[in-house]
Order: C-alpha cells, then sequence, then structure tokens
C-alpha cells in the first residue's frame, strides 16, 4: 500500500530498490506477517496508475529457471505469470563451426519445463499488483540522501514529493542495482572486472515455429543465446541476447536490419529458418560485478547490488532469486524476540548462499572465456565435453540441474 512521508517512521525492515528482486524479497517476508516492511524507490511505484498489460513485439524478458517458478508459487502469483510465460521444453547448446553439441530435455530432467521466459511488464505488473494487497509500505519517488548505522538501527534520510523526512529500521535491505549509490553511501567497495565486451538485445521474428527450444551458440565472435517467446501477431519469435566485442557491437547496432539479420544469420545458422525481422535492439557493456562486503550488522546487499554476471546462460536473476528466498527463510526461522539485525544471524545466511554464488560466478565468468579460445587442442576439448554430455544421461542431467538451480540449495522453494 502506498504511505504519506512522516518523520522518524521505525520500521523491522526497509528495502532501498524496489525492482523484480526488491519487490520479490518484500513478498516473501510479508508472507510471515511478523515484520513492518517499507520498500523505498527512486522511480514512482503506484500499481493502480500502471497501464494495462498488453504484449508487444518488443517487450524485454527474463529467463526464469525451476527454482524462480517455485518461488514464484510460494508467493501465489505464478498462475498469473504462467499465462504469458514460454515454456524451455529444451536447450540446444553448440560450438558454431565444430562437432560437439548437447541437447538437455525437460522430459528426460523430469520437470514440465527447464525453464519459462516472462516479458519483463508482465512480471513486474503482477508483483505491484500483489504489494498493493499486502501492508508492505511503498515510498515511490523517494531519493535515499543518507544512511546512517545506529546502536540499534539504520536512520535513512529521505527526498521525495512529501519533503524530506528520516525513518529508522531494525534491518536495511539493498537492492538498488549495479553501481548501488546506497552501498556507495556506506563505503562499501565494488570489484567490477569489464570483459571488454557488450551485449546486445533483441526481439526476432522467425520463419519457423521455436517449439520451446533455447538455443545457446557459442561463436568465434562471442556467445548467442535465443530463446523461445509467445507468438506475436501469429509469427514465432525469439529473445536475442548476442555477445560482442564492444567495436562489433557498435557495428551491428548502427546496421539496418537487413544488414543485422544477415550478419546474425550468418553466425546462428538456419536451424529457426529465416529470420524474418528484429525488433528494438538495446546495446549494455558487459561486466562481472561482486560487492566486497554482502552483511554487515544490520545491513544485507542483495540483488545486482551484490553480483552482476555474465549473461551466459541466464545466472544472475535467478541466483538473486534464490539469495532472497534463503535470506527469507531464515528470518522466518528466528525465535520470538530475536534481533533481525544481528551480525551473527547475517553472517549465518551468507554461508549457506556462498556455495551457490560461487559456482555461478565461476560458470559465467569462465564459460564464455573456455568457448572463446581458437586453439585447435581448446576447442577439441571443449567439443568432445559437449559431445559426452549429449551422449551421457547422467552428466546432462546434472547440468540440468545446475541449469534450474537445483544443484546445491538446501532451501525449499515451496511446492513443486
Amino acid at each position: 500500500m502506498s504511505d504519506p512521508s512522516h518523520p522518524n517512521d521505525n520500521y523491522d525492515i526497509a528495502i532501498i530498490g524496489g525492482g523484480m528482486v526488491g519487490i520479490s524479497l518484500a513478498l516473501l517476508l510479508a508472507q510471515q506477517k511478523r515484520w513492518k516492511i517499507v520498500v523505498l524507490e527512486s522511480q514512482p511505484m503506484d500499481a493502480a496508475a500502471l497501464p494495462e498489460y498488453s504484449p508487444s513485439f518488443d517487450a524485454r524478458s527474463t529467463a526464469l529457471s525451476w527454482s524462480s517458478r517455485k518461488i514464484f508459487q510460494s508467493l501465489g502469483i505464478w498462475s498469473q505469470l504462467q499465462r504469458c510465460a514460454s515454456a524451455i521444453s529444451s536447450i540446444h547448446v553448440s560450438d558454431r563451426g565444430h562437432f560437439g553439441l548437447t541437447r538437455i530435455q525437460a522430459q528426460e530432467a523430469g520437470v514440465e519445463a527447464l525453464g519459462y521466459v516472462v516479458e519483463n511488464n508482465r512480471l513486474g505488473s503482477v508483483l505491484l499488483e500483489t504489494v498493493a494487497n499486502t501492508d508492505i509500505h511503498i515510498r515511490g519517488a523517494a531519493e535515499v540522501t543518507a544512511i546512517k548505522a545506529l546502536a540499534s538501527s539504520m536512520r535513512l534520510s529521505i527526498n521525495s514529493q512529501q519533503g524530506a523526512s528520516q525513518i529508522n529500521s531494525k534491518l536495511l535491505i539493498i537492492a538498488d542495482g549495479v553501481d548501488s549509490s546506497s552501498a556507495q553511501k556506506l563505503g562499501i567497495q565494488q570489484h567490477k572486472k569489464s570483459y571488454g565486451d557488450s551485449g546486445i538485445v533483441a526481439n526476432i521474428s522467425l520463419e519457423k515455429p521455436h517449439n520451446g527450444i533455447a538455443y545457446e551458440r557459442f561463436t568465434d565472435w562471442g556467445p548467442m543465446a535465443l530463446l523461445p517467446l509467445g507468438d506475436f501477431q501469429n509469427r514465432p519469435r525469439s529473445a536475442l541476447v548476442w555477445t560482442q566485442p564492444s567495436d562489433l557491437a557498435e557495428s551491428l547496432m548502427a546496421a539496418d536490419d537487413e544488414d543485422f539479420l544477415s550478419r546474425l544469420q550468418e553466425r546462428f545458422g538456419h536451424r529457426l529458418g529465416q529470420f524474418i525481422g528484429v525488433g528494438d535492439r538495446v546495446s549494455y557493456p558487459l561486466a562481472l560485478t561482486t560487492t566486497e562486503e554482502q552483511v554487515r550488522r544490520r545491513l544485507v546487499v542483495v540483488g545486482n547490488a551484490a553480483h552482476s554476471l555474465h549473461p551466459v546462460a541466464g545466472q544472475g536473476f535467478n541466483l538473486s532469486m534464490r539469495d532472497v528466498a534463503a535470506l527469507a527463510k531464515s528470518f522466518a526461522d528466528l525465535p520470538e524476540g530475536a534481533d533481525i539485525g544481528s551480525l551473527n544471524h547475517l553472517q549465518q545466511y551468507q554461508r549457506q548462499q556462498s556455495a551457490d554464488q560461487r559456482d555461478r560466478l565461476i560458470f559465467s565468468d569462465n564459460l564464455p572465456r573456455l568457448f572463446g579460445l581458437s586453439s585447435s587442442l581448446a576447442a577439441l576439448g571443449r567439443n568432445s565435453g559437449l559431445l559426452m554430455m549429449d551422449l551421457i544421461p547422467p552428466l546432462r542431467n546434472h547440468f540440468a540441474r545446475f541449469g534450474m538451480g537445483l544443484d546445491n540449495s538446501e532451501v525449499d522453494y515451496g511446492q513443486s
């Protein structure tokens, strides 16, 4: 619900950042009916003012793993999301110009789908509509100008349309994205490693139906993914994420649609027939970003503010969702009267998630590098690995569980 600014409001939990991760965490915590929660977002946040959802060709989307589906099921919103979600029935991994490939099937993994592709505007609107029916306090168009650690709380100074105010919270959760200004205010350092590459995102109109297949194709120009989307105006389409050296990305962004599709077709091939059209293209620089500290007394950093990964295999958002599910579960297990901002408790959460975070970081960081090696020995090694995975079901199943976020998690994400 919306909340007018009042000076010196007291909360159990304040979340800075009202994006998909921050709102999902707020909803997970609200289920416990133990905490007074406020979400602070620099952009306006009013579900009643949102335009009615309607699909568009250029809608940006997010790939959700099976673990993320289970989290949204536990929140009771999966049925709304599933109506516009495209199921990934199989994943086709190949190395352009080489013999190795692997095909991972949902049926073989024993699940309905290996993942889902959901349009961001639909996911965002469902989350905000759900928040509006809770006791969560939402303060949109609110800028956090200062953060001060006190003995028993964190004090936040806020500027909004209602003027300047302050709130106190027993726990502060920072979820305001890459280059978090809130973390910087607290002197939390971030480590950033630029890949020297850019990611190009666009939706592609296809000649042939994708049949729920997600393609991960490694090329000498960088990896590309084509993820299944729902048809638009009776034409099949896929979401493209294409990693390119920054100078080549600039050239591709400047190319006309015909030239762009021709160059994409050359690198991808014709498994989906002819590429018919391309929508709006967006390019962004790629970097691995990690924060030096994820927890302090009365403080947790989550989402892209904690770790922002290479987009290969779509691990970043799903890792963040598992983080916040684990964090919420840790609060549910606290005995009555326990200090929610206890450093010991928050460190236990961080230790629990450290293996998941480490594995995804190493995987996302090293996979593009491995497939970028041009030597014949490296190509032989990686393609032999792909072929072995295609021939040996236990290897495929292990990789599938890794991609679905089910390999090393101790958290019960809700109903299956």
